[in-house]
């Protein structure tokens, strides 16, 4: 069934994930800019663990084979950002870990702290992502408020 709209040559959507995810790379160039998170905020970056330029620890990659969240709050070192990805130091079960996440690997952004969320377009099948286990890195366990303010959920459909 057709709505009467022609199929977009230019695509719209790749642009905005492409934007949305510049967001989260400025957001933590600031916070490495500043020496660390100004107030309350907090982030919770979810990302593909198996996506190109991901590097991460091989004993998380058996715990979480498809995508995992960290917590990135009180307990992490040598944030390094740049124009394609980031990198932290974060300890998991008491064990210090370095990951490199590029940001086209990242799939949400959640700052409980003001309720802002950004959820990018999964990579694969039309359902999204299976779901996954909860930030596991060595932090405080914060309750997000779900009351649906400032989050912004991007979910393009291209047509075939």
């Amino acid at each position: 069934m057709s709505d009467g709209l022609p199929d977009s040559l230019i695509p719209y959507d790749e642009i905005v994930q492409e934007a949305l995810r510049a967001v989260v790379g400025r957001v933590l160039g600031s916070v490495a800019a500043n020496g660390g998170l100004p107030g309350d905020h907090h982030f919770y970056i979810t990302f593909k663990t198996q996506a190109a330029g991901v590097d991460i620890p091989q004993r998380l990659i058996e715990r979480f084979p498809d995508e995992m969240t960290i917590v990135m709050q009180n307990r992490y070192w040598d944030l390094i950002v740049d124009d394609e990805r980031f990198s932290v130091g974060l300890s998991f079960n008491q064990v210090p870990s370095k990951l490199v996440i590029p940001y086209a690997a990242v799939t949400g952004f959640h700052d409980p702290s003001v309720n802002f969320e950004l959820r990018f377009q999964a990579q694969d099948g039309p359902d999204g992502p299976d779901p996954h286990d909860e930030a596991e890195n060595d932090g405080p366990t914060v309750m997000p408020v779900e009351d649906g303010s400032n989050v912004v959920a991007v979910d393009f459909k291209r047509k075939k």
